[in-house]
């Protein structure tokens, strides 16, 4: 079984989601769309390999907007036509954060500001506690994801969806990949900053992530056996009208 892990920048790696999918067997592929010489000025030219050669695909989180095509430049666009093609194909995907949200766009929802930032590790509303856990999850995000009517959202906070699924498409908007050398990695990249101007610390954020990695593990390797067992294995599900699965 080959997984591809679509890494939206050298930022984000892939963590406990990674361990995950390396246990139940899983080859794993990287792609990384912004190179970290190219991470301030992340406008590249991203070229994406056949969704067909994987069984899975895996698309990450990122500092920027789904919808800052004026930031990031065209390889938005294209890796949301790369997901609507492998949606089409039945390939089955995991979105997280960004990830989710550009799995959002491509099934014809939206991505816009969230109405408060939600930074830290929350508890969510399951509607699936069978698939998602009620957490607490991490979370780091400004942003979020609303999806078509008719496709079911299974989890949410009061600022934001956290969880939808069509066919065999799952968009989270939490961080089951995270670990504390994953946040180090964020805060050493702005992220220190921005928590600092949103009046947060983060040396109690590091210390509240370091308390929890034992459970929080256990609840990321589970999530992703449920993917694995039940999304991946399910009915794949047409794109709504309109949509076209071509890869641009």
């Amino acid at each position: 079984m080959r997984v591809l892990f679509v890494e939206q920048d050298h930022a984000s790696p892939a963590g406990l989601v990674g361990d995950a999918f390396a246990s139940l067997g899983y080859d794993v592929s990287e792609v990384t769309v912004v190179p970290s010489s190219r991470f301030d000025h992340p406008d590249v030219t991203a070229v994406f390999p056949d969704p067909a050669a994987y069984d899975a695909i895996v698309f990450f989180g990122a500092v920027w907007s789904v919808y800052d095509e004026a930031t990031i430049g065209t390889w938005i666009g294209d890796e949301i036509a790369f997901a609507r093609s492998a949606h089409g194909l039945g390939v089955p995907l995991l979105g997280i954060c960004f990830g989710g949200q550009l799995l959002a766009a491509a099934v014809g929802g939206s991505v816009s500001r969230a109405p408060v930032p939600e930074i830290g590790w929350l508890p969510v509303e399951t509607a699936a506690p069978g698939l998602i856990d009620a957490g607490p999850w991490f979370q780091w995000h400004f942003d979020r994801f609303t999806v078509p009517s008719g496709i079911p959202v299974l989890a949410r906070t009061a600022a934001a969806d956290q969880a939808f699924q069509v066919g065999r498409t799952l968009g989270l908007q939490f961080h089951p990949e995270l670990t504390s050398s994953v946040l180090e990695c964020w805060l050493d990249n702005g992220g220190t900053g921005q928590l600092a101007a949103a009046g947060m610390d983060a040396g109690a954020l590091l210390e509240r992530t370091r308390s929890l990695e034992g459970v929080s593990a256990v609840r990321a390797h589970e999530l992703i056996r449920r993917f694995v067992a039940d999304v991946t294995t399910g009915p794949a599900a047409p794109l709504p009208y309109g949509l076209g699965a071509a890869v641009r």
